[in-house]
């Protein structure tokens, strides 16, 4: 009894001892205490006022007649994080900021909708962006000011030189920052375009050929440093190169997919890749790791391995999917959005890529006698330097050269490999792990989706489905709302971002993709639900796209309508795919009219910039080539199904059912005794088949 009485007075008095701790700790305390962003929460002590970008926050500005000092990052941004402790951190600069600003944080993942209309103000203004985005708008979010990473001492000056000028010359200020509203607006306007011709697949060559005086075909990727990984133009490329029969264009793409995996931008000790190379050979990453990246090259090795059989795309597409379920995946079934780039290094002091990097010392204590065959596989030499003492593994060779400098065998040499990397992922856990952004975004969980569906389809893993399904029951559980329109983001059973139509786009695609590798109608409901309400709040009847927000959310200074394909396609692209696809099973609805004047409105650009709308492209392809509708019935549908997904047919869909169904491609076509395969085009079909080999060969 006395022992119990003196444990809770114990507990008690430490419980004490840590909130005087904690109270010692944080100075202050400012309004994003009460956010789940782990970006916000980083800002959530500085001595400067900020607050979350709210409607009410807004009005106040208004009120107050007081400029509003927007700063958006995320929380894997190296230069996000500098700013904040030479800036954020310090009293001098809070007192100007909270004296003449309302000051608004913004993490750019959570609220892309307003990074993408201040991101074009400061091209605007300056010719770049980049993060920390730094905006400085009149009180009705109207920039007239902005700038990236800006040390101390040049950031006071700015900021006391804006607040004079607003006080001195505010009908100047005003007019400026209204032209630039007129600006931005001008910029983002889409043609309905209805008189010209589709594109052709002889203008489609000409854009390939302006498209390839780009590439760096020694090295991969495009010739320019740094080098992103661009997972949707080698998607299109794949697709271009194996339906156009052109050896060069697949050789280009085996080149770029083959060099991004020997290279440091991927993680050779424990999977996965970071967000983009800074040199031109793929070596010295930008270390933080993003689930967006990881989700769409994913897919993209996953096709790639089906197309060409290449055991080395096999083993990315594990590794990654390792990486992900072990450093990403909440028991929930959800994804993770990203790890840090930085990390407390030796001397605890937070360094870019301290986690990943080794020295020659380390390697040579932990390998002992494998360390000249490990040293020859990983370049730790000239060539995989990085800085000071510091290593990225990178390869250059294929595993037959130098398992043959050895005199050993491929499977000895991996073998052999693989024990030294199990070694390094032992010791490197032993080290401060980089910090983790464990919000999560539905868009990007639709990638990774699609990613595990593409990986299941293709290499036939059972446990790749189960990790699918996992995640798509939790995106309808928790991120679906009873009126049928979507959660952007979701953390500890909290979510309180509308989606925007990056979200509704991806997750059209993976339960659309889920359908045809279970034939389980339910996804495939699901997917229709969300784009018909995509179709009634997003869809703009004017320009024949549709905006990037909800007619149901705040206005903003501007409806972005985003055509651009970037790192990650754009959600017109995504959602004129999408469209196209249910046109096929839909054929009676509006889908594939909607989807050829979106193709039709963005066309005039491809011949310019054909890599900036990459995954447009396949559009061109799918309305200038056959496209199947691949129909499979009968009570051996599921294995027979399997059989075909496993080859790459980019211009294809699948469907499946036990016996007749409710799809047109379903109805009247079942056999009691058998199962039937039916190739069809445009709801047309071929004699029926009752093998795959049959099938494929009418493809």
């Amino acid at each position: 009894m006395k022992k119990t009485v003196f444990f809770i007075l114990f507990t008690i008095a430490a419980l004490s001892c840590k909130q005087k701790s904690d109270e010692v700790t944080h100075k202050h305390t400012n309004a994003l205490i009460h956010e789940t962003s782990p970006y916000l929460l980083q800002h959530a002590h500085n001595p400067v006022n900020w607050e979350a970008w709210y409607p009410d926050v807004l009005e106040r500005a208004q009120k107050e007649d007081k400029l509003l000092l927007i700063s958006i990052g995320y929380a894997a941004c190296h230069w996000c994080h500098v700013m904040e402790k030479e800036c954020f951190e310090d009293e001098q600069v809070a007192e100007i900021m909270n004296e003449h600003f309302i000051n608004i944080k913004i993490d750019r993942e959570e609220r892309p909708d307003v990074d993408q209309i201040y991101m074009d103000a400061i091209q605007m203004i300056s010719g770049q962006g980049g993060w920390p985005l730094n905006i400085v708008a009149l009180p009705d979010g109207r920039p007239f000011w902005g700038a990236t990473y800006v040390p101390k001492d040049n950031w006071i000056k700015s900021l006391e030189q804006l607040a004079e000028l607003y006080q001195k010359d505010k009908p100047r200020v005003t007019q400026y920052a209204s032209d630039l509203a007129n600006g931005l607006q001008a910029i983002n306007l889409v043609e309905n375009d209805r008189d010209s011709e589709l594109y052709s697949l002889e203008q489609l060559d000409a854009a390939m050929h302006n498209w390839t005086q780009y590439f760096d075909t020694f090295l991969g990727g495009h010739k320019r440093a740094p080098k992103f990984m661009m997972p949707n133009n080698w998607d299109f490329l794949l697709h271009y190169a194996t339906t156009t029969d052109k050896p060069d264009i697949m050789e280009f793409v085996d080149t770029t997919l083959t060099r991004m995996a020997y290279g440091g931008v991927y993680d050779h000790v424990g999977g996965g890749f970071s967000r983009y190379a800074v040199d031109v050979k793929w070596h010295v990453p930008h270390f933080e790791k993003m689930l967006y990246d990881n989700g769409q090259l994913t897919s993209l090795y996953a096709k790639a391995y089906a197309a060409t059989k290449n055991e080395l795309y096999k083993d990315v597409v594990a590794e990654t999917i390792a990486f992900v379920k072990e450093a990403l995946m909440d028991q929930s079934g959800g994804f993770y959005s990203s790890l840090d780039a930085d990390s407390l290094d030796e001397n605890g002091k937070l360094e870019e890529g301290a986690y990943y990097v080794w020295t020659k010392e380390e390697l040579t204590r932990l390998l002992g006698d494998d360390l000249e065959m490990f040293q020859t596989y990983f370049n730790i030499n000239s060539y995989g330097h990085w800085e000071e003492e510091n290593y990225v593994l990178i390869r250059d060779k294929p595993d037959e050269e130098i398992a043959e400098k050895f005199n050993i065998t491929v499977p000895e040499l991996k073998t052999k490999i693989n024990e030294c990397l199990t070694i390094l992922k032992k010791e490197r856990n032993k080290r401060p792990k980089p910090r983790l952004d464990d919000k999560i975004l539905t868009s990007w969980n639709g990638l990774m989706l699609k990613g595990l569906v593409d990986a299941y389809r293709y290499l036939d893993n059972e446990d790749y489905l189960d990790l699918a399904l996992k995640n798509a029951s939790f995106i309808e559980r928790e991120m679906i709302k009873t009126d049928g329109s979507l959660y952007r983001n979701h953390k500890e059973g909290k979510s309180n971002i509308n989606a925007f139509l990056d979200d509704y786009a991806t997750v059209i695609d993976a339960y659309f993709s889920l359908y045809e590798v279970t034939f389980d109608e339910k996804w495939l409901d699901l997917a229709k639900n969300l784009l018909d309400y995509s179709k009634k709040h997003f869809f703009d009847s004017a320009s024949g796209m549709f905006f990037y927000t909800s007619d149901k959310d705040q206005s903003l200074i501007r409806r972005t309508i985003e055509v651009d394909d970037n790192v990650i396609s754009s959600s017109n692209s995504i959602m004129a795919i999408n469209l196209y696809k249910f046109h096929k099973l839909y054929p009676n609805e509006a889908y594939g009219t909607m989807s050829t004047q979106m193709l039709k409105n963005v066309q005039k650009d491809f011949g310019r910039r054909a890599q900036g709308f990459a995954n447009w492209l396949h559009l061109v392809l799918f309305q200038n080539q056959n496209f199947y509708e691949i129909a499979i019935l009968g009570g051996n549908c599921q294995s027979m199904g399997q059989q075909i997904s496993k080859a790459y047919i980019p211009n294809s869909i699948l469907v499946g059912s036990q016996k007749d169904g409710n799809l047109e491609l379903l109805k009247n076509r079942g056999a009691s005794d058998k199962t039937l395969v039916y190739v069809c085009i445009e709801g047309a079909c071929k004699l029926p088949v009752t093998k795959a080999e049959e099938a494929l060969k009418q493809l």
